[in-house]
């Protein structure tokens, strides 16, 4: 079953850092999709949450070099 959620991005500086997040995401198996917003500092991710939880995305965030929490589970 697909999820989407919003995140928000801590410590972005540039169009390349949104680039980054959505690149490290999207090479995050059970990640559908990602769209970062730089000027809002916002992530949103479509992902299966039967291969990928919540915090295995905050993870790969972090690898990224990034801190995020989440804004919004709709």
């Amino acid at each position: 079953m697909t999820k989407t959620i919003i995140l928000k991005i801590q410590d972005m500086h540039c169009t390349s850092c949104a680039m980054n997040i959505d690149g490290e995401l999207e090479d995050t198996p059970g990640v559908i999709s990602s769209t970062t917003n730089y000027a809002k500092s916002l992530t949103q991710v479509e992902f299966d949450e039967q291969k990928v939880n919540v915090g295995q995305l905050l993870e790969s965030i972090k690898r990224a070099g990034y801190n995020s929490e989440v804004t919004n589970v709709p």
